[in-house]
């Protein structure tokens, strides 16, 4: 199944998703990957204010890269959500709606998940530039001296992404009968390199074809001063 959902409307609509079901996500979104996750805990056991209201969040595991010209953000893929697997299950008790990522979760957040009727979405990996075309606005809100890492509020714009784990528990990574292939898994890894293998060789030529061009026209220069 297909749903559209805004984020403001992803909790309610939790219990109606299982895993494999594609999500078109739209609404407001933040990221937080592991330093800020470290610096939210400390806010947590300060008592102090935190830059967002947790309840009804929706977490995005990523660290977009330096904004273009012209853009709203740059390349904006998933890291790996293992890294954040300590802090999920309670910031879930805390009410948070859903977190964006790619990879397997720990026993500890699964549990955590069905607990609260929170959803775990996963974005496609290596991707980064085509998803951040689904991303409309990109604010720093805290821990800006954290670079990339620092939290950023983004509005999402029919952002794909696919439900991995539910709120009853269906996980993905489980389902014997969405598992790849190792031959697939292996050609495809093989496509891969060879396509940027392809892309540097390219380069590579391109700039040994400049190279020779300058190095080409250095060469009559000297050949027309020594006929002077």
């Amino acid at each position: 199944m297909t749903y559209k959902i805004d984020t403001k409307d992803l909790k309610e609509l939790s219990p109606k998703l299982k895993f494999g079901d594609r999500v078109i996500l739209s609404g407001t979104v933040f990221t937080a990957r592991d330093a800020a996750h470290k610096r939210i805990f400390e806010l947590i056991k300060n008592n102090e204010e935190l830059p967002f209201e947790i309840n009804g969040a929706v977490i995005y595991y990523a660290g977009p890269t330096p904004t273009p010209d012209n853009l709203a953000i740059g390349s904006c893929g998933p890291t790996t959500s293992g890294r954040m697997d300590s802090f999920t299950p309670t910031l879930l008790d805390m009410g948070l709606t859903a977190t964006i990522g790619k990879g397997e979760r720990s026993d500890e957040v699964i549990n955590s998940i069905i607990k609260n009727k929170s959803v775990y979405l996963c974005a496609i990996g290596g991707a980064g530039a085509l998803a951040s075309k689904h991303i409309t606005k990109c604010d720093v809100i805290a821990f800006d001296d954290l670079g990339c890492e620092s939290i950023k509020k983004l509005e999402f714009s029919e952002f794909p992404l696919i439900v991995c784990i539910d709120c009853s528990g269906g996980n993905i990574s489980k389902d014997k009968r969405v598992k790849p292939l190792p031959e697939f898994r292996q050609g495809f890894s093989y496509a891969f390199s060879w396509i940027l293998l392809t892309v540097k060789f390219n380069q590579f030529f391109k700039m040994c074809s400049t190279s020779l061009c300058s190095f080409g026209s250095h060469i009559k220069e000297f050949f027309c001063t020594l006929r002077e």
